[in-house]
C-alpha cells in the first residue's frame, strides 16, 4: 500500500465512512475527513493525530464551505490523492406521500453534494495530473426495490455522473470508480441515516411488504464495512480501478439478473428500436 496518499473523506461520522477512516489511520495514511458536527467526529474516530489527521466542519449543501475544506486539506498535506465521496442518507417511502422538500433535500445531499465536492478537487488533481475519485452510490441506483424510488433516483444519477466525468478527465490522469454496495451493517437503517415514510395509503402492498423485510434485516445484513473499507483501501492503488465496482453477494446477483433481462428485452424490441432512423 502506498501510504504517502492523502484521502479526503466525505460522511466520515458514521457508517462506512467512518470504518474507512479509521482503518486508513490505522494503516499510517493522511485523512482529512468531513462531518456536520467535528467534535462528534473527533470523538468516535477517537484519534487525534494533527500529523495525520484533519477533521472538518463542513456543510455540503455550500460550495464555499466545501472549497475551503479543500484549501485546508492542501494547507495541512499539501495535495490531495483520493476523494470518497460518502457522505449521504437512505430514503423509503411511496412518491405520493413524500414531501417535495424531503425529495429535494436528499438530492441536496445524495447527489448536488458530490458534485460539488468533485468541483472542487478538479483543480487540485488536475495541476497533480493524478488523482483518484470514488463515489459511494448503491446498488439500488441500477436495481431498485419497490418503496426506494426516491433514494434510487439519487443514487442513479451518481452513478450516470461519475461515469461521464470519468470520461471528461481521463486525460488528466484521474480516475473515477462508483462503489454500488448492498446491504451492509453500517447503521444505513437507522433513523440517522434514513427517512422512512410509512404508508397510510390503501394498497401499496410491494411497498408495504419490502419496507417490513428491510427494517426487520436491520443489523443483519451480510455486507462487512471492514471488508469494504480494505476493498476501497485497495482500489487506490490499482493503475487501472473498475468504474463500476458493486459490492455484496447481494448486489452482484441482482446485477447480473438484471444485464440478462435486459440484454434479452434489448434484442426483443431491436427491430422497433432501429426503425425509429431515417431511411
Amino acid at each position: 500500500m502506498n501510504t504517502s496518499k492523502v484521502w479526503y473523506v466525505t460522511g466520515a461520522s458514521q457508517g462506512l465512512g467512518l470504518v474507512l477512516v479509521k482503518r486508513l489511520l490505522e494503516n499510517g495514511y493522511c485523512v482529512a475527513a468531513s462531518s456536520r458536527d467535528v467534535h462528534m467526529l473527533s470523538q468516535v474516530v477517537g484519534l487525534i493525530d494533527k500529523n495525520r489527521f484533519l477533521p472538518l466542519a463542513v456543510d455540503l449543501n455550500n460550495l464555499d464551505c466545501i472549497d475551503e475544506s479543500i484549501q485546508k486539506t492542501l494547507a495541512t498535506f499539501g495535495r490531495i490523492d483520493v476523494v470518497v465521496n460518502n457522505a449521504g442518507y437512505g430514503m423509503a417511502g411511496t412518491l405520493e406521500e413524500t414531501g417535495e422538500q424531503d425529495i429535494r433535500n436528499i438530492f441536496n445531499v445524495n447527489v448536488l453534494a458530490t458534485m460539488d465536492v468533485v468541483k472542487s478537487v478538479l483543480p487540485v488533481m488536475r495541476s497533480q495530473k493524478s488523482g483518484y475519485i470514488i463515489n459511494i452510490g448503491s446498488v439500488a441506483g441500477f436495481v431498485g426495490a419497490p418503496g426506494w424510488s426516491v433514494y434510487s433516483a439519487t443514487k442513479a444519477a451518481v452513478a450516470a455522473f461519475s461515469e461521464v466525468i470519468a470520461l471528461d478527465v481521463k486525460e488528466f490522469g484521474i480516475r473515477v470508480t462508483v462503489v454500488e454496495p448492498s446491504g451492509f451493517r453500517t447503521g444505513f437503517l437507522s433513523k440517522n441515516s434514513l427517512a422512512y415514510i410509512e404508508s397510510k395509503l390503501d394498497g401499496y402492498k410491494a411497498v408495504k411488504d419490502t419496507q417490513k423485510r428491510y427494517m426487520s434485516n436491520n443489523g443483519q445484513q451480510p455486507g462487512d464495512p471492514e471488508k469494504a473499507s480494505e476493498i476501497l483501501i485497495g482500489l487506490a492503488d490499482k493503475e487501472d480501478p473498475p468504474l463500476h465496482l458493486y459490492l455484496g453477494r447481494d448486489a452482484f446477483n441482482r446485477v447480473s439478473v438484471k444485464l440478462a433481462a435486459m440484454s434479452t428485452e434489448l434484442e426483443s424490441w431491436k427491430l422497433t428500436s432501429i426503425s425509429a432512423d431515417y431511411k
